[in-house]
Parts: C-alpha cells; structure tokens; sequence
C-alpha cells in the first residue's frame, strides 16, 4: 500500500499539466474536466489534446486516443484472472484500470495483494488526477502554454519511472532502445499516438521471436 501511495501521488499531481495543456489547446475547463472524469486514461487524454492543439479533427483525436487506448484491452485480460472480480466490481475496476495501478497488481502473489496494490494506485490517482486537473485547467488561463515549462515531459517521465526497475536483463534494454528508436522516428510523420504503437509493436514482435526462439531450444539449453 506505500508503494502504491507513493507512485499515486508523483503520477496524480501531473494531472495538473494535463488541465493546462488541454486548456492551452482550445478546450473550455469544463471539457477538460470531463475528459479526465470519463476517460480517466492520461496517455489517451494526451494524445486527443495534442491532436487538436496541432489543428486536427476532433474525430482524428479521437480515433488517436481510442488507439492508444487498446493496450488497456490486453491489461484488463491478464487481470481479470488475478483480480477475480465479478459483476458491477469489475465493471467499477476497470475504470482506473491504467497503467500504473496495472503495475502495482501484476506482480502480486495472492488476489488480495492484487487488489490492494491495483485500488489503492488507481484510486489514489484517479483522485488526484481529477483534482489536478482542475487546478491546471484552472490556472492554464493565466500561465499561458504550459509547455513553455515543460510542464509536458512530466508524462513521459512518470513512464520511464515505472519501466526502469522492469529492465532486468540486456534483452531488456535493448528491446526498450529499440522501441525508443522506432517511435522517434515515427514521430515526424504520424499522428499523435501512433508512436507510441509502433514502438509497442516492437517490442511485441521481439517478443514473439524470442519465445518461439526459446521454444524450439531442447529443454536442457534453455
């Protein structure tokens, strides 16, 4: 539980760049607001603002976020099992079921470490988040582009923060180098978001090769 306190707070208090850069794009407060109280999945919510800060379609923002989105499709299969939730519970879990709250859950050993680690990070942030949002939305009016500040970097930096301690091995690092490389150079010809499912698909597909890899080894080499 002080774990996952510990990364709803540093993750919860960046919804403050979030209302900022949404304001900045063109969105009213209570738009913002909604945003992050319905969608409630930042990356996505990122993803629609820089789409119509750049002069896009609300239906190309859109079609970017529901993209980005799909990864939490995989998360809520490989939790759905642990968790062991049913009924209105699972349809309430899935509301905060994002990133950091699917990190603090998948490791646990028992489905009530699982759970307390998975509610206590998605709570805590969808809490923090909207309140951050408001306050950024609010204050966004009079700071002018919050990404003069580089108020923006804050997202890729709370992922970078999580992904870290997971690089265990060399392989590791070079499929996060790799993904890294594929996604900076998608970035100047896609759409925002579609980076990053590039460098998913990367890492995706090395690990697809490696495991058949693996598989076809005799079981005394592997």
């Amino acid at each position: 539980m002080r774990d996952s306190l510990g990364v709803g707070l540093a993750t919860g208090t960046y919804g403050v760049s979030f209302g900022a850069v949404a304001v900045a794009s063109g969105l009213s407060v209570a738009q913002t607001c909604a945003l992050s109280l319905l969608m409630f999945t930042g990356a996505s919510q990122f993803a629609l603002v820089g789409v119509l800060a750049a002069g896009g379609a609300p239906l190309s923002g859109a079609l970017a976020a529901l993209l980005l989105g799909t990864r939490n499709t995989l998360y809520g299969l490989r939790l759905a099992r642990l968790l062991s939730y049913a009924g209105w519970r699972r349809a309430a879990a899935s509301h905060v079921l994002i990133d950091e709250s699917t990190a603090m859950a998948v490791n646990r050993t028992s489905t009530a470490a699982a759970r307390t680690g998975f509610l206590t990070t998605g709570v805590t942030i969808f809490v923090l988040w909207n309140v951050a949002t408001a306050v950024g939305a609010v204050a966004g009016t009079a700071i002018g582009d919050p990404r003069d500040y580089g108020l923006d970097a804050a997202v890729g930096a709370a992922f970078l923060a999580l992904l870290w301690p997971r690089l265990h091995s060399a392989l590791h690092r070079w499929v996060a180098v790799a993904a890294a490389a594929v996604a900076l150079g998608a970035v100047p010809f896609t759409a925002a978001g579609v980076p990053v499912l590039a460098a998913a698909g990367v890492a995706l597909l090395i690990g697809l090769l490696t495991h058949f890899r693996v598989a076809d080894l005799p079981v005394e080499d592997r």
